[in-house]
């Protein structure tokens, strides 16, 4: 059974991932090698507030690093992002919410 803290920690890492913007961000980032806060913004249609916060909050939590190129900064998935949460919560859950939403039983 798991510790009182790292059920705390799990919590809060999950947590991060139930807000739409940084979930989109993190799909981004699964399939792009890196990009910057203006490309970010155009590809999710999000304005650049809006995307520089949400990865302030994934960096912070070690989801996402970074690499400056002169004055642009670009964004990556960290290399030890979990590969379990990656193919689980980032790739099948999806597939598993778009049956379940194409169910003619709901």
């Amino acid at each position: 059974m798991p510790s009182t803290e790292d059920i705390s920690r799990l919590t809060g890492l999950l947590s991060l991932m139930t807000d739409p913007v940084r979930l989109r961000i993190l799909y981004a980032l699964d399939v792009s090698d890196e990009l910057c806060v203006g490309d970010l913004a155009i590809a999710l249609d999000l304005n650049e507030d809006q995307v520089t916060y949400a990865l302030r909050l994934l960096r912070t939590a070690g989801l996402v690093h970074t690499r400056r190129q002169g004055r642009v900064v670009f964004n990556r998935l960290a290399t030890d992002f979990p590969e379990p949460l990656r193919e689980h919560c980032l790739r099948r859950l999806v597939e598993l919410t778009r049956r379940v939403s194409e169910s003619p039983d709901l």
